[in-house]
């Protein structure tokens, strides 16, 4: 799991302003859709909701930094 983490804010730090505002939209869409097929019947996996809201965070955090210059 640590090297799985690792790896996303790896390739956070590479990319583009642009690509990460792009991902930021996709997996916001995605989160509503998963959270709208939690509300209708059970996921298998409903973990995966937090694990999506924590990847959306670190998105948000990486994009204000390089939007900063730190």
């Amino acid at each position: 799991m640590a090297t799985k983490k690792y790896d996303f804010n790896k390739g956070l730090k590479e990319a583009s302003v642009t690509d990460i505002k792009a991902r930021i939209d996709e997996d916001q869409l995605r989160l509503k859709k998963l959270e709208f097929a939690h509300a209708i019947s059970p996921l298998e996996n409903p973990m995966s909701i937090r694990g999506l809201r924590k990847d959306i965070a670190r998105l948000k955090t990486e994009l204000k930094k390089k939007e900063l210059g730190i």
